[in-house]
């Protein structure tokens, strides 16, 4: 690899571990694992960034690859249950402690929600309503057309709706 391309990897992995790391943890709601996980994105970052071609933004290519490592490491433990997020915490503008009770539960209960939804519901609700991502982003990322991340959206939050209701919870205050 040339000294362009280690440079530039070097400033990616500054740039973005956190965030891949962040992004393997909801996945797999495992510290140890998400950070063999991020590892091992990197891993294969490093071996193929000169194929990088700027199609899309370097984070949406790098939460790709993060995507099929999960998704290998998956399929060799063989396992489905793909995240769990009670330990979350949501970070905010000096919440008091209050306010850090009520949002983590609130927190916990959406995430548990989210849990209990099928898997392709589950990995577009963490990139579109959690990470955030655009839907042409979401598309990339998940190998879809955009039609269907709207339409896979739509019916997953709607399954969230159902199962929140379902446990009883109030909906409106945490969605």
């Amino acid at each position: 690899m040339s000294d362009h391309y280690s440079k530039h990897f070097h400033e990616v992995y500054v740039e973005y571990s956190d965030k891949v790391y962040g992004y393997l943890l909801l996945l797999t709601g495992k510290k140890e694992v998400a950070e063999d996980l991020t590892q091992e994105t990197f891993l294969r970052v490093y071996k193929h960034i000169h194929q990088f071609n700027g199609d899309s933004q370097i984070f949406t290519w790098l939460v790709k690859i993060a995507r099929n490592v999960a998704i290998d490491h998956l399929r060799r433990r063989r396992r489905l249950r793909f995240f769990s997020l009670d330990k979350y915490v949501i970070q905010s503008c000096q919440p008091s402690p209050v306010e850090i009770i009520v949002k983590g539960e609130k927190t916990s209960h959406l995430y548990k929600g989210i849990k209990a939804l099928k898997l392709s519901y589950q990995e577009v609700l963490i990139l579109r309503k959690i990470k955030e991502f655009s839907i042409r982003e979401t598309a990339l990322i998940l190998g879809w057309s955009e039609s269907k991340v709207k339409i896979t959206t739509s019916r997953a939050m709607a399954a969230l709706k159902k199962e929140l209701k379902r446990r009883g919870e109030i909906i409106e205050e945490i969605i």
